[in-house]
């Protein structure tokens, strides 16, 4: 009997449920797959605490790669054997997953299942935060909050190759060199420096043309004060907890900035967007143009102990689980 890992309360890492499961065979438009590798997100996380309520229980899990065992009536253009990777789909954190078919992107030869899995959710919302929330021109500064976690050194690099400047931040010298050679100009230790100030020195008082921000309680004030007048303030995520209200007339004596919360799901609303995205971004890995941080890797029935690495802020880079 394959296994899955469950969340039937919601709670700490401790009510992940390693338990026998099987979706059985795939339905109408649907793929059975055999899953060999499971990207770990925050989203995750949201979940298993509640804060993005699911009606339970839930298989935890939104990104994964493997190969297909078996292809459900309609499905065309996949057959037996064929590795794929897909993301925003609940259910990849099993050793076998239905997936539909339309969600489903086959992975380029030379790209490894585990890099496929790393980077479909995070490279799309690098690549989504570069292209489409903010279209990047060379010459602009960004500063990028927890740079060297998995968004953050994709982000890094896809700015980067646009002509941006950035400025990232992390919480370790050790953090601080993978985003440096990711290609981060300038890295602020927020632990050992208060990054608006830093951010103020870096850019001689001007500020920043936009801020990604995946933090979001902790981060969020001192992101709208890194902004030049006019500034894009791009909040992604919430891993220190969400933002209280926010009074809009603030925005104004800042400088007229802009804020946007956005979301994967609301820019891969086709298939035609999901192809353009995933086809960016595991090409790039495939051309050795996008490198891919696996920061720690672990067999799917740890997945709790993962969850515990990635909310301790233990690893850098992307967390893995295997089959």
């Amino acid at each position: 009997m394959p296994h899955a890992v469950l969340v039937r309360q919601t709670g700490g890492p401790e009510v992940l449920a390693y338990e026998d499961y099987d979706p059985g065979p795939p339905g109408a438009g649907a793929v059975r797959i055999k899953v060999s590798a499971s990207g770990v997100n925050f989203i995750d996380v949201y979940f298993r605490t509640g804060l993005y309520p699911a009606e339970l229980p839930i298989v935890l899990g939104r990104e994964g790669a493997g190969t297909v065992e078996m292809v459900g009536s309609g499905v065309e253009g996949l057959s037996s054997g064929d590795r794929v990777c897909w993301a925003m789909v609940p259910g990849s954190y099993a050793e076998i997953a239905n997936v539909p078919g339309d969600k489903l992107i086959i992975i380029p030869s030379g790209v490894p299942d585990e890099a496929a899995a790393a980077v479909m959710l995070q490279g799309m919302t690098a690549h989504y935060l570069v292209h489409a929330t903010r279209p990047a021109s060379a010459g602009d500064t960004a500063l990028v909050h927890a740079a060297a976690g998995g968004v953050g050194l994709l982000l890094v690099q896809m700015l980067r190759r646009e002509g941006v400047r950035v400025v990232g931040t992390c919480s370790t010298s050790d953090k601080a060199a993978l985003a440096q050679k990711a290609g981060a100009d300038h890295v602020i230790n927020y632990v050992t420096e208060d990054f608006v100030d830093g951010v103020a020195q870096w850019t001689d008082g001007r500020g920043v043309d936009v801020v990604y921000d995946s933090v979001g309680a902790v981060t969020f004030e001192g992101s709208l004060k890194s902004l030049k007048p006019r500034g894009m303030m791009v909040l992604f995520g919430q891993s220190s907890g969400p933002v209280p209200p926010v009074d809009l007339n603030r925005l104004n004596p800042l400088g007229s900035l802009f804020v946007t919360r956005p979301s994967l799901v609301h820019y891969m609303r086709d298939r035609a967007e999901l192809e353009l995205r995933a086809g960016a971004v595991l090409n790039a890995v495939a051309d050795g143009l996008l490198h891919v941080q696996i920061g720690r890797r672990f067999p799917l029935a740890d997945a709790a102990e993962a969850h515990r690495v990635l909310e301790g802020r233990q690893t850098a880079g992307k967390i893995v689980l295997t089959g």
